[in-house]
């Protein structure tokens, strides 16, 4: 008799704690998203003549999110310590807003009040960090945090100055370089209003849109089934940002269709994680390490893209090529089924382009439309939805409540990248404050030997290593904070530094053993994702190559005259083609084994930076002549082999 009562109770329980959690979530997204998109357009201080601190509307949307960090994790039962995490996060993010002034001031005294709130927002932050992205990055924190009290008392390059624990709590805390700091402020007010744009572009039919417009232009081509995947990946990222995002939005079609079409599930899967990863390096908007950049290098979000535009564009070729490649190679023809006509997706979709192309103009233009790259996400964002309610796409309509909803839900999907946002700035206070990040410099130009070739290599592997189960804004800020600045201390530019660090960063999104894109894609293919990792490694090969080159060659990155810059890239595209040739294995014919050793090694020849030693540009002719000449026996060998064929 007790036991029936007792489990009806417990379920009614579990059904209200699950109620509470649900309603408890809805609540602290939408007050995240409200907080922010009212302080993006100035509400507070037009409407209401109120002015705040930026630092104090950070704080408040920190404690919205580790609230939801607490209680919006999956996989695991609601304890009543979280409701207290969720609870102290409030109270604790409040209580700095309200005094933050007087925090802030009374700091160099360590106030009492200072150090505990410090303390426990710092704590928090690790601890929701931990929760959602794992313990890679905030194993990576605390493994300074002990180094700087130990290094003190190490000799050499190795040694770092001496800091107070009380010290580095209030700094940590309450600082402008530690937890509420630029990178926080660029992962709310940046990250978010592009986000949401994101969110309601593929409720409102977006990313159908995409997918209809590269089916359209791509299907009569031979292999049209993964031609379509990559022109939909690079449509859909330049907006979305995200690799994982975009497999899940655009991968559900490409996938199977690429399957059907004659590739195996492994390949399919490879080349849709690959297609979406390079959304974080396709402008105008790529992912959100791009506006870390930006903040990085002071310099306008416009740059970045400008700079970004070139190798976006050959990562996504090496990629066409290794389809269009395959697909000669497998003998697998265009995309059988009944496919629309171009004219008619663009008249159905063409209010897409309109927010797009506004946003365009706004990111590369800032000074001339006096708006920042928050503000026109929003704007962008209300005409996609004016648009949307006002047509639809193709017979279907989304009514307001589902974009609220869409909207809603970026608080969610936002939820690891300020939280990295956070701990990123605990990083680097850590760096700052004990002169971590110069001891690394010192000791890398040491490792080095003050050759740039080693430095670069030696960047590249640390990246590597960095980024294993980390996601791309984590190992970003990482390698810039920590290996950045060795390269440019060696003569390396800047934005070539950081653009360095950012693609050998996002390897993390395809190279096994964490290949969280790789993953994705390999779920939705019913595939092994570390067999997928591994050929997505391949299919992707150009980007473990183009980061040496754009570095070594500036005008890869529209530094140097429109000669250099045309002369460049048409010849790095043309190595690339022969590099895909050799990897996939067929050219104009099959490649044997020594074919595609002859055409790997001259399309290294062809991509040599001319600026890599005295005698290089006469290596590239060389190479250049060569393979023209090799393209001509292959020529041959294809028309002798169509004649017998015959």
């Amino acid at each position: 008799m007790s036991e029936e009562r007792i489990v009806p109770d417990a379920a009614a329980f579990a059904a209200t704690a699950s109620r509470a959690t649900l309603l408890g979530t809805t609540i602290f997204q939408a007050l995240l998203v409200a907080i922010v998109v009212l302080w993006v357009l100035d509400i507070p201080r037009v409407v209401f003549g109120a002015s705040f601190y930026v630092e104090q509307m950070l704080t408040v949307s920190l404690g919205l999110t580790l609230a939801l960090a607490f209680i919006a994790e999956s996989g695991r039962k609601r304890h009543w310590s979280d409701w207290v995490a969720v609870a102290l996060s409030l109270v604790l993010c409040g209580y700095i807003a309200v005094y933050y002034e007087r925090l802030t001031q009374d700091a160099p005294m360590l106030p009492w009040d200072g150090l505990i709130v410090s303390a426990l927002l710092v704590l928090l932050v690790l601890e929701g960090s931990r929760r959602i992205s794992g313990w890679g990055f905030v194993g990576i924190i605390l493994a300074m945090a002990i180094y700087i009290f130990i290094s003190p008392h190490l000799s050499g390059a190795f040694q770092t100055r001496y800091v107070s624990p009380e010290r580095l709590t209030i700094y940590l805390g309450l600082d402008l370089n530690g937890a509420i700091g630029p990178i926080l402020q660029v992962s709310v007010l940046i990250v978010i209003p592009f986000t949401i744009l994101g969110q309601v572009l593929a409720r409102t039919g977006g990313a159908d849109f995409f997918a209809d417009l590269s089916m359209a232009a791509m299907a009569r081509f031979r292999g049209g089934a993964a031609k379509i995947a990559v022109v939909g990946s690079a449509l859909f990222g330049m907006i979305s940002g995200s690799a994982v995002s975009n497999v899940l939005a655009v991968g559900i079609v490409t996938i199977p269709s690429m399957a059907r079409s004659g590739f195996s599930k492994y390949r399919a899967a490879a080349i849709e994680s690959v297609g979406s990863t390079g959304g974080q390096l396709m402008p105008p908007v790529m992912g959100a390490s791009a506006f870390i950049m930006a903040e990085f290098l002071q310099v306008s979000y416009g740059a970045v893209c400008i700079a970004a535009a070139i190798p976006a564009i050959l990562y996504y070729a090496c990629l066409f090529f290794h389809v269009d490649l395959e697909a000669a190679k497998e003998k697998i023809g265009a995309v059988r089924e009944e496919t629309p006509p171009l004219s008619e997706i663009l008249m159905a979709g063409w209010h897409f382009l309109v927010p797009i192309a506004f946003l365009v103009v706004a990111l590369m233009y800032p000074e001339t439309l006096v708006l920042t790259p928050e503000k026109a996400a929003v704007i962008a964002t209300l005409m996609l939805i004016v648009f949307a309610l006002l047509r639809g796409y193709r017979g279907k309509r989304v009514s307001f409540l589902d974009m609220l909803k869409a909207m809603i839900d970026t608080g969610r999907v936002s939820l690891d990248i300020i939280l990295i946002g956070a701990a990123a700035g605990i990083m680097v206070g850590i760096m700052s404050i004990s002169g971590l990040a110069f001891s690394m410099t010192a000791q890398l130009l040491t490792l080095s030997g003050d050759n740039v070739f080693l430095l670069l290599l030696l960047v590249a592997i640390l990246a590597f290593v960095l980024g294993i189960g980390l996601p791309t804004v984590s190992v970003y800020i990482l390698t810039a904070t920590l290996l950045a600045p060795a390269l440019v201390k060696l003569g390396v530019t800047p934005m070539a530094a950081h653009m360095f660090v950012m693609y050998n960063g996002i390897l993390s999104m395809i190279t096994p053993p964490v290949a969280f894109a790789a993953y994705a894609a390999a779920n939705i293919a019913g595939v092994s994702g570390w067999k997928t990792g591994w050929i997505a490694c391949m299919v992707g090969w150009s980007t473990f190559l183009l980061p040496f080159l754009f570095v070594l060659t500036p005008s890869l990155l529209m530094d140097g005259s429109w000669a250099e810059i045309v002369l460049n890239f048409s010849r790095v595209l043309y190595g690339i083609w022969l590099g895909t040739a050799a990897v996939v294995g067929f050219a104009l014919t099959p490649l044997t084994k020594p074919w595609r050793f002859a055409y790997g090694a001259l399309a290294l020849m062809v991509c040599l930076p001319p600026a890599a030693f005295s005698t290089a540009i006469y290596v590239n002719f060389v190479g250049i002549v060569a393979a023209i000449a090799l393209l001509g026996i292959d020529m041959m060998r294809a028309r002798a082999s169509k004649r017998a064929a015959a």
